[in-house]
């Protein structure tokens, strides 16, 4: 006997609650282990497996990635020291400079470490468990709109397909192990769009409040991206919303009005806050949040004119513009003439006036080529875009899938609100010309995710019709046939799988799409006039001959009419039953296993080795842009990997720029004032940038030196020595040691220039390191005569030689720095690193 549910007119197979769960005679344990007694038996404890699952899959080996990303540690570690740290984000105790995202991310880690002790596995757990915990808000988000709408069982079935294919997810696995904000940007996200759906059941201002509450506090973990679904939130609670629009209208306001108080008290905090008492905020020009929020963190990210970034297009012209960030490809350089960087591939390949093959600076880690087919470039595409075709294929088919119904339809709306987030998130990621990572991705995953499983649910209930079946096998077949091509990437990784799955997704599509009626042979016709059983609708059996859908067809697990009998069979067609039954979970196994096992293979790569650096990538080792363990990957092949991990010019490699009294060419690595790794104030730096790394950097036009100087006249930095722009220092014992003598004398026992060289330093000692111009040593905190103040009232003890110089139009004060330190105190190398003893001056 079927039941209502009290909410909709949705049948339940299972009956109302028992009378023991009535009155509260079920033990707690029951009660979680078993769910909701409309719920199939099986729901709760695959929910519950498929939990656990995906906790070992963050969890796995969690340690591996030391410090992960070391300029997001370092303010942590700064944040379990320090009160004030913590409040605005500073990325040392010392409160010299924030990080340049607001601190609400930090703040988890930060709590953690307070508890727990900061380390490694108290800062990177929590990332896990928002991973964990954004899986179960996808099963839920699934289930209750499939539940209302179509019933228990499809509903309890699209989640769990939803949550396994956040689980599986490439750049989610790798991001909810990884310390980065995405974490808890994509947690709150998601959260908030659920929100709006539920508000949009029954018209409810609360739940609308609550939503705007969270897209809030996203917005205080990475400002204006928290904002790119809410075009398509508004536009279908407006459109599609229970209720008079007027109504609706003062609902979205309100919604509004939760936003700006929900972040806009960290903003009133930091904006009125004395400057001369706060420290100074990471990657504005300006020292203004606002700045930051609209500039370099936002409309800059969008056109591409980020001032004092190292990445972005510039005038986001196509073919290249000035400025333009190129990347490394087979070992050859792309990127435009002037003021940005560039990657230098071997042999120091030099980069000409022209971009990328796409425009936006080249197609790259920091700006790849903008356009529609972003989402699925190389670099990129398998990250996230594994099920982004079929995600499509089951937002147009799950649309027709709603028929016509009324406008506040609540699984059409639904399925609105997550798929245009989708697609307006999608657009935004695609089109943006200035800085882009493709971790970013990871907002996509449970939108991707959601959209998968409410699409694929309304199709499973009129799986009768051939419209349905079709759009259940396109998406079976585009994912196949795309998982086929990405893991053509990497033919030595296991080569034999993307036959497999070609193979399975064959299979699994013929037996999706072929349905009822294919399978005759020993099926027995029923005679006329005789009820099969398939009920109102269900249109598979006319004849009596039925494939994989049942005989009972939808009313197997949809809607029926309160008191109607459910589930009955005839017995002679009891065996063809049984037969319908096999073939249509062979139909479902198959198709959900070809979709998700290429993920899923990466996902496995991805968890079972570490990552670190500022660009981590997803997949097998060598995949991507950076790579696992932030190296040079597949895009990146020699002197980039050199940045990245060793030095600033090729691996440990030094240039002279500015520090040496002469320029480079226009766009070489160490071209320009302030060159790229130029060491500040060094009276013997090279002129013009004529050193190179070990691994081959440009050098502003001459080459294919072994060694660098610096200004102390020390030799080329090692890979254990200065950090560079994308991964930190990792110093010698002498130099900790060093730098640990006397420490608590001072505010900050060194400084160094950029935020990843001081990181880590302060990781290694735990004690404060001035970050000198923050992330891209190109903002203008300190000023020259703040860091002779600081020095004056011995407040650093030691400057550390090397580091990152003028980006894109920012501030030069760390050459200016760097220059007055080497004519006024002497320099020593220790651990190969030239440091300066700012208590001890020459004279």
């Amino acid at each position: 006997m079927s039941t209502l549910s009290p909410t909709s007119d949705v049948g339940y197979k299972h009956g109302p609650p028992s009378a023991s769960t009535a009155a509260g005679g079920t033990g707690r344990f029951t009660r979680v282990w078993r769910g909701p007694d409309t719920d199939p038996r099986w729901a709760r404890p695959s929910l519950l497996a498929l939990l656990v699952a995906a906790a070992v899959l963050y969890l796995w080996d969690l340690s591996a990635s030391g410090w992960a990303n070391s300029f997001y540690s370092a303010a942590v570690q700064a944040g379990t020291k320090s009160w004030k740290a913590m409040l605005f984000g500073s990325l040392d105790a010392g409160n010299a400079i924030t990080v340049d995202k607001p601190p609400a991310s930090l703040w988890v880690m930060e709590i953690s470490g307070r508890v727990f002790g900061f380390g490694s596995w108290s800062m990177l757990v929590p990332q896990a468990l928002m991973g964990v915990a954004t899986c179960g808000v996808v099963y839920t988000a699934v289930k209750r709109v499939l539940t209302r709408s179509r019933s228990a069982e499809i509903g309890a079935a699209a989640g769990l397909l939803a949550a396994a294919a956040l689980a599986v997810t490439p750049v989610a696995v790798l991001m909810f192990k990884f310390n980065n904000p995405d974490a808890l940007l994509v947690l709150l996200m998601t959260l908030a769009v659920y929100a709006v759906v539920r508000a949009q059941e029954n018209g409810s201002t609360r739940w609308l409040l609550l939503a705007g509450t969270l897209i809030g506090f996203a917005f205080l973990t990475k400002t204006l991206q928290a904002f790119l679904i809410l075009p398509a939130l508004t536009a279908v609670y407006l459109a599609l919303g229970p209720g008079r629009f007027l109504r609706r209208l003062r609902q979205i306001a309100a919604a509004g009005l939760a936003i700006v108080v929900s972040a806009g008290w960290w903003v009133a905090i930091v904006q009125l806050w004395p400057a001369s008492s706060r420290p100074y905020i990471g990657g504005s020009q300006d020292n203004s949040f606002l700045n930051l929020t609209f500039g370099y963190n936002g409309f800059g990210r969008l056109t591409g004119n980020e001032t004092g970034s190292v990445g972005g297009g510039g005038a986001g012209a196509r073919g290249g513009a000035a400025g333009s960030f190129g990347r490394t490809f087979e070992g050859a350089t792309t990127g435009g003439a002037g003021g940005g960087f560039q990657f230098a591939g071997p042999g120091g390949a030099t980069g000409g006036p022209g971009g990328g093959p796409r425009g936006g600076g080249g197609p790259g880690g920091f700006s790849s080529g903008t356009g529609i087919g972003r989402m699925f470039d190389s670099e990129i595409a398998n990250q996230i875009s594994w099920l982004l075709p079929a995600a499509l294929v089951l937002f147009v088919f799950g649309l027709w899938a709603a028929g016509r119904a009324r406008r506040t339809d609540h699984a059409r709306a639904a399925l609105l609100a997550w798929g245009l987030s989708l697609l307006s998130t999608a657009a935004v990621f695609s089109y943006m010309k200035g800085i882009f990572h493709p971790y970013y991705t990871i907002a996509l995953a449970p939108l991707i995710a959601i959209t998968i499983g409410i699409g694929a649910g309304m199709l499973w209930a009129r799986r009768s019709e051939p419209l349905a079946r079709i759009g259940l096998a396109g998406a079976v077949g585009v994912s196949t046939w795309w998982s086929f091509h990405l893991l053509g990437q990497t033919p030595d990784w296991y080569s034999w799988l993307r036959y497999l799955i070609a193979v399975v997704g064959a299979v699994g599509t013929v037996l999706l799409l072929a349905g009822p009626g294919w399978l005759r042979t020993g099926v027995q016709s029923v005679p006329a006039g005789a009820d099969s059983g398939a009920g109102a609708g269900a249109g598979a059996g006319a004849a009596g001959l039925p494939g994989w859908v049942p005989t009972d067809g939808a009313v197997a697990d949809g809607p029926v009419a309160d008191g109607a009998e459910q589930g009955a069979v005839p017995a002679p067609a009891e065996a063809r039953t049984q037969r319908s039954k096999a073939l249509r979970l062979a139909a479902v196994t198959l198709g959900v296993g070809a979709a998700l096992l290429g993920p899923a293979a990466y996902a496995v790569a991805t968890t079972s080795q570490g990552h670190s650096g500022s660009i981590p990538s997803a997949g097998p080792a060598g995949n991507g842009f950076g790579g696992p363990g932030g190296g040079g990957g597949r895009f990146m092949p020699g002197g980039a990997q050199g940045f990245m991990r060793g030095g600033l010019a090729g691996q440990g490699g030094q240039t002279g720029g500015q520090a040496g009294g002469q320029t480079g060419g226009p766009g070489g690595f160490g071209g320009g004032p302030g060159s790229f790794g130029g060491a500040p104030g060094g009276n013997t730096g090279t002129t013009g940038g004529t050193t190179g790394g070990t691994t081959g950097g440009t050098t502003g036009g001459t080459t294919g030196g072994t060694t660098g100087s610096t200004p102390g006249g020390s030799t080329t930095q090692s890979p254990g020595g200065m950090g560079s722009l994308l991964d930190a220092s990792t110093p010698g014992a002498q130099i900790q040691a060093l730098l640990k003598q006397n420490a608590s004398s001072y505010r900050w026992v060194a400084a160094a220039i950029g935020s990843q060289n001081a990181a880590g330093y302060q990781l290694a000692t735990g004690d404060p390191v001035m970050a000198i111009g923050g992330f891209n040593g190109s903002d203008p905190s300190p000023t020259l005569a703040q860091f002779q103040a600081y020095v004056a009232q011995h407040k650093i003890h030691y400057y550390v030689g090397g580091g990152v110089g003028q980006a894109n139009g920012g501030a030069d004060e760390g050459s200016s720095i760097g220059t007055w330190v080497a004519a006024h105190y002497k320099a020593q190398t220790i651990d190969n690193v030239t440091i300066y003893d700012l208590t001890s001056p020459t004279s």
